[in-house]
């Protein structure tokens, strides 16, 4: 543990930075993964309302500076490819 006070605001403000950005990755996860058995499911209309909600996440996390730009891209591409074949 630091002596320095600004060094302890530094450890407090980190770690719920921390707290922040897992419970943010969690959720993206979550809606990944929800939108991935609706499409195991093989049902169009839940895949396609968890779609909207997974690709809403992944925009969020972007924002949030928690995933790169590319990688939302690459996220975003291939779940549409996933919903399209599904038709």
């Amino acid at each position: 543990m630091p002596n320095i006070k600004s060094s302890k605001k530094d450890v407090i403000s980190s770690k719920i930075a921390y707290e922040k950005n897992k419970a943010e990755k969690s959720a993206l996860k979550t809606a990944v993964k929800k939108f991935e058995s609706a499409l195991a499911d093989g049902d169009r209309t839940a895949a396609e309302a968890a779609y909207k909600l997974a690709v809403k996440k992944v925009d969020h996390a972007v924002l949030k500076g928690i995933l790169h730009k590319n990688t939302a891209a690459r996220k975003k591409s291939s779940m549409t490819l996933q919903l399209n074949k599904l038709a």
